[in-house]
């Protein structure tokens, strides 16, 4: 590591336990690395947020440049769902 910066922060005492008891175990080799590996998994949990919620942005805008849906209020869309699901037990048996 050739540029480092050294930052103070505060942990509650479970948390500052869990990064001892990693470090005491050999799993890590130091606090710092404990830390930097959190970090790196956080930053990896955002940019899947991310993408996924530019997804879901994506078909929400593809749903809505469609054109309008077959079904007018939330009771036909219920309807129809029920439909489909008695249909679908009646093929099972």
């Amino acid at each position: 590591m050739a540029h480092v910066e050294k930052l103070s922060i505060a942990l509650t005492p479970e948390m500052a336990a869990a990064v001892r008891q990693c470090v005491e175990s050999g799993e890590y080799a130091s606090s710092s690395e404990v830390i930097r590996e959190a970090l790196r998994e956080w930053k990896l949990k955002r940019a899947l947020q991310q993408n996924e919620l530019a997804e879901l942005r994506g078909l929400w805008q593809a749903g809505l440049d469609s054109g309008p849906g077959r079904y007018a209020t939330m009771d036909d869309i219920k309807a129809e769902a029920r439909r489909r699901l008695l249909s679908q037990e009646f093929e099972q048996h």
